[in-house]
């Protein structure tokens, strides 16, 4: 064998993972060449201490549980002057060019039954746009609305980023210069046996996953994304994720109150259906601010109401963030690093003797959230529902792309009321058919500068564009 075999060998069975090794001399010479690289390329260190996290005790088994400070979505007193006071500040940060957009996008559509990157997915009502098209258009309403020229920052993965990147060029960027938007691939980790022993996909591979969607931050750092934002004066990231077509990344009131405060990442709620609805709240867990699990709650804070008869813990996460660039800085140094979340499952892992057999593997992800605990100060902020939060995550049923495609065109509805446009009559479904154009605003009092609008006439009803 040469040189490098014994070099990978050495490293190996110093790392304890040796075993991967078994059946290389069953390799033909381009195949362990093509092995030799993939092990080389296996960051032992991390291996290590994804073994630690294993090795470690579960945590406190009685946290102690708080809810957050919410700056409310009705809002009386002196709250409604503050909000006025912060939609200004906001509103200077992104005539600035002082806010870039950050969008998670790393995920197939083969839930949806579509053989795509997610934000292909074709989601306009009536115009057909994909999730990538309806945030472009956003963003350049955005640049249009506050005189600036924004940037995107898009993070895809191993599996679609060659795909993405195609996309967007294919469609000329939906307008936006190619030079705006800034692509970089999201890190994947080995996955390990419960014994802490790296699995193999095939005989010449490693199984990868991805290491979730807190995993942008290191990415930023190490794709040259921080750097790049800094240079173009950027000092702040509206992060959103793809499959959320009614995410406002530029939302003045709420960069506004995220700069007043000081704070250095904030977000967006929306209050709970109820206390059954299984979904993640913010809250202070052991005087952290996180993202508690619905599991993680006991049943009797779940349910608990204050005096008013409303949730206590009612504020659902909808991975909408405010995140200072500075932050992502001091988080990607290596001084402060997010808690690991184990997935426990089967999967195809390749065995030298039988082949591709079903075992039980640990994939390692981290959240983004999980960053708030680090922030001394972090604003949150209720919107409605209705207005900012309809992902497309299932096929059919809840969140699937017939609930969220109603839900735009119940909110477009409203919008062209109340700006005096026509609407079509609603149809069987329950809800008009009517898709406005983002290039036209996403509040009511964008719509007051285009007078009275025209629309374009679909079979179904009408597009406004």
């Amino acid at each position: 064998m040469g040189s490098d075999y014994q070099q990978v060998r050495a490293a190996l069975e110093q790392a304890g993972q040796q075993h991967l090794l078994a059946g290389f001399d069953a390799l033909r010479g381009p195949e362990q060449a093509e092995y030799l690289r993939e092990l080389s390329a296996l960051d032992l260190a991390r291996v290590a201490q994804l073994r630690s996290v294993l090795a470690q005790p579960a945590g406190a088994q009685d946290p102690r549980f708080a809810p957050p400070q919410i700056f409310p979505l009705q809002r009386q007193g002196s709250l409604e002057p503050r909000a006025q006071t912060a939609r200004a500040r906001g509103a200077e940060a992104f005539a600035s060019g002082a806010v870039a957009a950050l969008t998670v996008a790393g995920g197939q559509a083969s839930r949806l039954g579509y053989d795509a990157p997610k934000g292909v997915y074709p989601i306009g009502p009536l115009s057909g746009w994909s999730l990538f098209e309806i945030f472009a258009r956003k963003l350049r309403a955005a640049g249009a609305r506050y005189g600036f020229r924004p940037l995107w920052y898009l993070m895809t993965s191993p599996a679609n980023d060659a795909q993405t990147r195609a996309y967007f060029e294919e469609r000329g960027f939906f307008g936006l210069a190619p030079e705006q938007v800034f692509f970089f691939p999201q890190d994947m980790l080995p996955a390990l046996s419960p014994e802490g022993l790296v699995i193999r996909a095939s005989a010449t591979s490693l199984f990868r996953a991805p290491t979730g969607h807190g995993g942008v931050l290191d990415a930023l750092q190490r794709s040259g994304a921080l750097a790049h934002a800094r240079e173009h004066r950027v000092r702040q990231f509206a992060y959103f994720q793809v499959d959320n077509p009614l995410a406002s990344p530029f939302d003045p009131l709420f960069f506004g109150l995220h700069l007043a405060e000081g704070a250095r990442m904030s977000s967006k709620v929306v209050k709970k259906r109820d206390a059954a609805e299984k979904v993640g709240v913010l809250g202070y867990l052991d005087d952290k601010l996180s993202c508690i699990e619905y599991s993680d709650m006991p049943a009797h804070l779940r349910e608990s109401v204050d005096e008013r008869g409303e949730l206590v813990y009612s504020a659902g996460n909808i991975a909408i963030h405010a995140i200072e660039l500075g932050f992502v800085e001091e988080l990607t140094r290596g001084a402060l690093e997010l808690p690991w979340h184990l997935a426990k499952k089967k999967m195809p892992v390749f065995d030298p003797q039988q082949g591709l057999v079903e075992r039980e593997g640990i994939k390692f992800e981290t959240f983004v959230f999980d960053a708030l605990g680090f922030s001394p100060q972090s604003v949150v902020l209720e919107v409605a529902r209705e207005r900012e939060f309809s992902p497309v995550k299932n096929a059919s049923g809840a969140d699937s792309p017939a609930t969220t495609r109603a839900d735009m065109c119940r909110l477009h509805a409203g919008y062209a009321q109340r700006a005096g446009w026509e609407v079509p009559t609603a149809g069987s479904e329950g809800h008009p058919w009517i898709e406005i154009d983002p290039l036209l605003g996403e509040e009511p009092e964008h719509f007051d500068t285009h007078g009275p609008r025209h629309p374009q006439r679909h079979p179904k009803g009408h597009l406004y564009s």
